[in-house]
């Protein structure tokens, strides 16, 4: 460790090696802030609040509920539960990293809370529950009563007894006062940093440096470099030997500037001359110089850099004032990640909603996520989320009326697992012949990749290996070109020949290069074909779209041309276990024998895929794999496996048309029915019939036109039957009824007369010694005739 000559003055504040368990320290005094510098403090509770949010995820097992519980709703099982998602969270390691804060006099108290705020972004951000953070703040010591470095949080291991210490020290950061020492010494503050970075600790954890500042080096008033004369020389001297005991000690450094006195070449030499081999090897993840114009940008670009350092995606989203609603989009490829709300004010309030509608409030557990809330009270907070569902996030922002003046906005810091099937054609190779290998990515818990925003940064590799010959590099693309299918659809094609030295097994291994990205043990294994092929096999495997519980058929055409009997076996290989289930999964063939056979797949039940179909579907990218266990498992076949799978429908919906065609014919039944009834109803109707009354002779008296009655009968009765002008008055229950009859004429009931026919020409006797006969009814009077008898077309 490199060390400034002259040494740092006694007193300066020099961190021994943090125990694993440090007591707590007592609460510090007060600092006295002169009035300029009120809203320090302000800004120094933003950072506290920031820092006591950085705790480690709760345990697999299910977490009290925080304040707000997470909704009553039964978590889906699935892909997102269980062992693989604690390997999920685990398989993001932490970062031992130091946020160093300018505190010199050019230091505006606006400008140094965006430094806290930039620094709480890195807290909220970070997605490994067992980072560890320094804190410091750091100006310039111009005699020996004054001090370079405040070491305001020790490195302090983020548990959740640790988090109330931490809202205590970091209200010791603070604005420095000319008589303090407000120049800015970057070497004095870069010494104690790197010191307090990898003073026991694992060396193999990332050590990270973020150093915020609006200036540039000057120690032209500290006496710890010597004579006024030669101050600045030393102080460039020692800034390179600091940052080679950086370099040496594995330290990156990550500096932002903003302002305009700024230096950006000095900012750049520290980055360059820090450690660059960070979490991958790659440009994104290299340390280097950020500058903003001005302290409104600190925060974004430090969580930029933030992203790059720890190896995360970093995805802004939308901005505002509140009342608002704030989407930002969480990638498939996501397993572990932080939305990050920056409210700007404290008094504002933040509900989230995940893609599928669920409303999340609090900490716990639930729709097959974990979720950690931090920092509600803060002008920051955060959601951090193990296993999210991906898509676009909802949130809802509010605030009392006179809290909503500050501008508002939402991103996303998230890392990545991905899995991948590697195939070729043909499985087997001969040596000095072509093959072309395909590898595919998909997510670890079965998503499709489709989208650019997914797509654009991924980077493959890969490289054919085995006996006899050195490894040959394999160039894949995903670009549409031959061979590869179609351009941006997560499957990298190309096309390597097998060098004619290959005597044994062969192994093409994948790599994936992109940052916030990892991916497990992409490889296939294979053997060179031999001269003559004796074995075959093809499978036409299933694919396209299925139901969960489906049984789906395919065709296996398999040739025995040995002597000996061979043993297949059918596999399914690269998607989760139990989701897919081949059958036979084994058959034995006998010399000289040649079949095709059914080859069925059973897909899983709804349960198996858990969370995946919260969306509706499934994809599932595989491969079905048959193998010659005879020799040494060859591998024979290998067709890929693209199949969607959605939740096969309940009974209704799998029956509806046929329901909705039983309903159609039923109500044509129905309506055939009535109009049948009202049909012959409207038959039976004595609507029109011309009754007409005799005497005992014969003679007419009146005629009366029936009218529509109760189910098509007249009633009625005759009234002044014994006078010389009897009449048939209507009469709703009356003594006599008359109906139509269906085959014609007319049927009557009344008092001592059983329902009887009544047709034109044979009267029946009344019980009144009248005679009742139906009249003709083509018959048309032209005009009504004298006395009793009326026109036929009159009605009552």
């Amino acid at each position: 460790m490199g060390h400034l000559e002259p040494p740092p003055v006694a007193g300066a504040a020099r961190a021994p090696a943090p125990a694993p368990a440090p007591a707590p320290a007592p609460a510090p005094a007060p600092v006295s802030v002169p009035p300029p510098h009120r809203a320090l403090r302000r800004a120094a509770a933003v950072l506290a609040a920031a820092l006591l949010a950085l705790a480690p995820l709760p345990g697999r097992a299910t977490a009290a509920p925080a304040q707000d519980p997470t909704p009553s709703a039964t978590a889906s099982p699935g892909a997102g539960a269980g062992p693989d998602a604690t390997s999920a969270a685990s398989a993001i390691g932490p970062v031992n990293y130091a946020v160093v804060v300018d505190e010199s006099g050019s230091l505006q108290p606006a400008d140094l809370a965006r430094e806290k705020d930039a620094a709480l972004r890195i807290a909220l951000g970070d997605v490994s529950p067992a980072s560890t953070v320094t804190v410091l703040g750091f100006a310039s010591a111009d005699n020996a009563s004054e001090h370079v470095v405040d070491e305001v949080c020790p490195p302090t291991a983020l548990d959740a007894a640790s988090r109330d210490r931490l809202g205590d020290c970091v209200g010791q950061l603070r604005g420095r006062r000319q008589d303090e020492g407000w120049d800015t010494d970057f070497p004095n503050a870069l010494s104690q940093a790197v010191n307090l970075l990898s003073t026991g600790t694992d060396p193999q954890t990332p050590r990270v440096l973020f150093l915020l500042t609006d200036g540039q080096l000057d120690v032209s008033h500290s006496t710890l470099y010597g004579d006024e004369a030669h101050r600045a020389q030393a102080g460039q001297d020692a800034l390179v030997r600091e940052l080679a005991a950086a370099k040496g000690a594995r330290v990156q450094v990550w500096p932002l500037g903003f302002g305009s006195d700024v230096n950006q070449g000095e900012l750049d030499l520290m980055a360059a001359s820090g450690y660059q081999n960070g979490c991958v090897d790659l440009p994104d993840a290299r340390p280097r110089a950020t500058t903003v114009p001005d302290s409104a940008a600190v925060g974004g670009a430090l969580q930029t850099a933030f992203a790059a350092a720890h190896c995360l995606r970093s995805t802004p989203g939308d901005s505002g004032h509140p009342p608002v609603d704030l989407q930002v989009r969480i990638s498939p490829l996501a397993t572990v990640g932080s939305i990050v709300v920056d409210k700007g004010d404290p008094q504002v309030t933040a509900t989230y909603t995940d893609p599928a509608g669920h409303q999340i409030t609090g900490t716990g557990e639930a729709f097959g996520s974990r979720f950690e809330l931090a920092g509600r009270n803060q002008p920051v907070e955060s959601l951090r989320i193990t296993d999210p569902v991906p898509g676009l996030w909802r949130v809802h922002l509010d605030a009392p009326p006179d809290h909503r003046g500050q501008l508002a906005s939402v991103s996303v810091l998230w890392h990545g697992e991905l899995r991948g099937s590697i195939t070729l054609d043909p499985p087997s190779p001969r040596a000095g012949r072509p093959t072309v290998v395909t590898l595919r990515l998909q997510t670890r818990e079965g998503f499709g990749i489709t989208d650019p925003q997914d797509l654009q940064l991924l980077g493959v590799t890969a490289q054919l290996t085995g006996d006899g010959f050195a490894p040959v590099p394999v160039r894949l693309a995903d670009d549409g070109l031959a061979p590869d299918a179609a351009a941006r659809d997560a499957a990298f094609t190309g096309t390597v020949t097998v060098t004619a030295a290959a005597t044994g097994r062969l192994t093409v291994s994948g790599t994936l290069t992109a940052t916030g990205l990892t991916a497990g043990n992409l490889s296939e294994g294979t053997l060179v074909a031999p001269p003559v092929v004796l074995v075959t096999a093809a499978l036409t495997a299933a694919g396209g779209s299925a139901h969960t519980s489906d049984h789906l058929t395919g065709a296996l055409s398999v040739h025995n041309g040995d002597s000996v009997p061979h043993t297949l076996r059918v596999q399914v290989r690269d998607i989760a276990d139990g989701l897919l289930t081949p059958s036979p999964a084994q058959l034995v063939l006998a010399p000289g024998e040649s079949r095709t056979l059914s080859a069925g797949f059973t897909v899983a039940g709804r349960a198996a895929f858990g969370r995946q179909l919260d969306g509706g579907r499934a994809r599932l990218g595989g491969k079905i794999v048959v193998l010659d266990s005879t020799d040494h498992d060859r591998v024979l076949a290998e067709p890929q496996l693209a199949l969607t799978v959605t939740p096969r429908p309940g009974f209704l919906a799998r029956y509806r048309w046929y329901l909705l065609a039983g309903a159609v014919l039923l109500l044509a039944l129905t309506v055939a029915i009535v109009a049948q009834r009202r049909l012959a109803a409207r038959r039976r109707d004595a609507a029109g019939l011309p009754l007409v009354l005799l005497d005992d002779t014969g003679a007419e008296l009146t005629t009366q036109r029936a009218k529509s009655g109760e189910h098509g009968w007249f009633e009625f009765d005759v009234q002044d039957a014994h006078t010389a002008t009897p009449r048939i008055v209507r009469r709703t229950g009356g003594s006599y009824r008359v109906q139509r009859h269906p085959d014609g004429g007319a049927r009557l009931a009344g008092p001592g007369i059983a329902t009887t026919r009544l047709q034109v020409g044979f009267p029946v006797q009344l019980a009144t010694n009248l005679h009742l006969a139906l009249g003709s009814e083509q018959r048309r009077p032209t005009a009504p005739g004298p006395g009793p008898t009326a026109d036929y077309n009159d009605l009552l």
